[in-house]
């Protein structure tokens, strides 16, 4: 048969229109302006720069790219902020644009599918959980109304620390247990770890165990994330760990939701008891935007209670390690505590306003130990640009605040251990001053700072006030191991062993 004419033109008309559209698709690639970055390996990038330290290894490689750097994990294209203007450009300036996350092992496995608030996905239901944290979880009046709780719960501390004294301890211990026993009776209603026999759910070491887990494999660089088509295969185990954590987790949430469910069973007009109870009745609410299901509840629950135990204990372990290397600050701090406070009572969190040297103290070592040293990665939701650089949707945003906390345009001297630099100055941590960040900034804050901060320096000033700190024997102020490990927060490689011995009465350790 013969072909139809009209086809000997058509066929070639399309040839050439398809050939444009390449053209034009491959001319418009090669007008990206991308931020300068090494050259990435096939198929796993730049992965192969990342050392066990990432945030160390990226602070070396902007030495050499620049405040603003492309590098490629896998697949995906990283662009790296390590300066006040580039971290401002992403958390301030181009905020709605960076407020996605990516989706990763660990927000699926360990928060039941990107449940949390930390990892859920920009849309909805994260403007909702946003809204019920800044609302009903951290408001100043909620905060107040749990105040007794830290003032009981920072009295007995003190007391386990006092019958400690004269023996050699693990700090972050005890560190641990104070704020993991704030925030378990401000989300939970008490303290669960404390039973005893049938009654102990899980005891207070296993618990900390499965919470320092969490943060690990929250922080980790695992490769499936990178190299999505690898995920299957699990090739550093994480995945497995992920869901075996999970399972621990999630038994001992079902069993606290049920004691719960039992409390309220029946009762007319019920009040609110703790934040699981608040996030029950609002799981109930038909006004809600997005319903509040009960895999949520235990979601933000098991946020809340990671994120306000390991970031407080591990800021206040930095703390006292830096002290203990510097014995002329710790003689200053306790100096400010012997003059505003006496030495016949410990202090509360309405004489931090007061401390203005332990307010500093809290900010140095947040400044040299930030608790997420590149913070939660973001996700470009659409096109932009930072710094006349050409940023594509799906490009994921890292800030090294490590970086930015030891930029000598910024600090004197940036590695050493130096609270004055921050007296009589006005730089805050709520995320209005990009140089210090320990909790972010924008949209993407770490909802619960108040509380943290508020813990952190609390504990901080009484276990400075209240004992003597030395290291054991073997150990000089020299010779203090300072190395750290990386994951969602950066703790101390070596926990810290501390001898304790008292500096005020017995009578103010009685609960």
């Amino acid at each position: 048969m013969e072909t139809p004419y009209w086809i000997s033109y058509f066929i070639p008309c399309l040839a050439t229109l398809a050939i444009l559209l390449l053209s034009f698709r491959f001319c418009h690639r090669r007008k990206l302006i991308l931020p300068p970055g090494p050259k990435p390996w096939p198929l796993i990038g730049d992965l192969n720069l990342l050392g066990s330290l990432p945030h160390r290894s990226i602070h070396a490689l902007s030495l050499k790219y620049g405040p603003i750097m492309q590098l490629k994990f896998g697949s995906f294209p990283v662009v790296v902020a390590s300066s006040v203007e580039m971290a401002k450009a992403v958390l301030k300036t181009n905020d709605v644009i960076f407020t996605d996350r990516p989706r990763n092992a660990a927000g699926k496995y360990t928060t039941y599918n990107y449940s949390d608030i930390t990892w859920s996905p920009y849309g909805p239901y994260w403007r909702q959980a946003r809204k019920i944290c800044m609302t009903e979880l951290f408001s100043a009046k909620r905060l107040e109304s749990y105040q007794h709780i830290r003032r009981e719960e920072v009295n007995l501390f003190l007391k386990r620390l006092y019958e400690s004294c004269g023996t050699t301890i693990v700090l972050k211990e005890h560190l641990s247990s104070l704020s993991l026993n704030v925030i378990s009776r401000m989300v939970l209603g008490k303290k669960y770890t404390e039973g005893t026999g049938e009654n102990e759910i899980v005891s207070p070491k296993e618990f900390n165990e499965m919470l320092d887990e969490l943060f690990l494999l929250n922080g980790v660089l695992d490769i499936g994330d990178s190299i999505p088509w690898l995920s299957f295969l699990d090739l550093q185990g994480n995945i497995k760990r992920m869901k075996a954590l999970s399972k621990k987790l999630d038994r001992f949430l079902e069993h606290v939701l049920d004691e719960h469910d039992e409390r309220r069973k029946g009762v007319q007009d019920y009040v609110a008891k703790d934040t699981m109870d608040v996030l029950l009745q609002l799981s109930e609410d038909p006004n809600l935007d997005v319903k509040l299901e009960r895999h949520g509840v235990k979601a933000f629950c098991q946020d809340l209670i990671a994120g306000g135990t390991d970031s407080s204990a591990v800021t206040v372990e930095w703390a006292i390690s830096e002290l203990l290397k510097k014995p002329e600050i710790l003689a200053k701090a306790t100096e400010e505590l012997d003059r505003e406070i006496g030495r016949e009572r410990w202090v509360e969190e309405k004489d931090i306003v007061n401390l203005p040297f332990i307010d500093s103290i809290s900010k140095e070592t947040m400044r040299l130990h930030p608790i997420a040293p590149l913070l939660t990665p973001r996700v470009a939701r659409q096109n932009c640009k930072l710094a006349g650089y050409d940023v594509p949707k799906g490009t994921r945003a890292l800030v090294n605040v490590w970086t930015i906390g030891r930029d000598p345009s910024l600090w004197d001297n940036p590695n050493e251990f130096w609270p004055d630099r921050f007296m009589g100055k006005t730089i805050d941590i709520k995320g209005g001053d990009f140089e210090l960040l320990p909790f972010g900034a924008g949209r993407r804050m770490c909802p619960g700072y108040p509380l943290g901060i508020k813990v952190i320096q609390t504990s901080l000033a009484n276990v400075l006030h209240g004992f003597t700190w030395k290291l054991p024997h073997n150990i000089s102020n020299h010779n203090l191991n300072m190395e750290e490990i990386f994951g969602l927060s950066t703790p101390r490689k070596y926990p810290l062993q501390v001898v304790a011995e008292p500096r005020l009465p017995l009578h103010m350790y009685s609960p």
